[in-house]
């Protein structure tokens, strides 16, 4: 290949991927299931980047199964990749702080969503998650993969009735 292929292929690349940063984002249509705040560029709404299941369904998909502390068997998780979702409003920060439906809240470093296979959950085993079953959306690590992901720390990590992510 010549170089000035190269060139063009690079050029072309880097003109596609800054288009599709500089894509606005959605307006939701249906209920708000996920709400990103604070150090985000591709906002929706006033208080950030907002998202219905189906804008969150329209992210590349990604399961794993793994064990975890809170079922008694491996589990399926499906849903978009946490960095996608970041990556889709904009974030730009090195800290999250996920907050959920039942008040918890934990604080997530950005790098994790790069480094790891970090999930936001919106199906167990197939299923849409309810309230009740931890739903309908779960932080989740794929925990059977690396040894170092099987910690108190990073069980904490994993926030499940996920509802706001604040970028720091």
């Amino acid at each position: 290949m010549g170089s000035s292929f190269l060139l063009r292929l690079v050029l072309t690349l880097g003109l596609s991927v800054l288009s599709v940063a500089a894509a606005a984002l959605d307006k939701p249509s249906g209920p708000v299931v996920l709400t990103v705040t604070g150090k985000v560029s591709q906002k929706n709404a006033a208080d950030g980047a907002r998202f219905d299941m189906a804008m969150l369904e329209k992210l590349p998909q990604h399961s794993f199964t793994t064990r975890t502390p809170w079922y008694p068997e491996p589990m399926t998780f499906s849903g978009p990749l946490l960095r996608d979702v970041l990556k889709a409003a904009g974030a730009q920060g090195r800290q999250l702080t996920a907050f959920a439906l039942n008040d918890y809240k934990t604080s997530v470093p950005v790098e994790d969503a790069y480094r790891y296979d970090v999930i936001v959950a919106r199906l167990l085993n197939g299923q849409p998650m309810s309230v009740r079953e931890k739903g309908p959306l779960f932080i989740i690590y794929p925990f059977d993969d690396l040894p170092e992901l099987r910690t108190e720390t990073h069980y904490g990590r994993s926030a499940w009735q996920l509802k706001t992510l604040q970028v720091e």
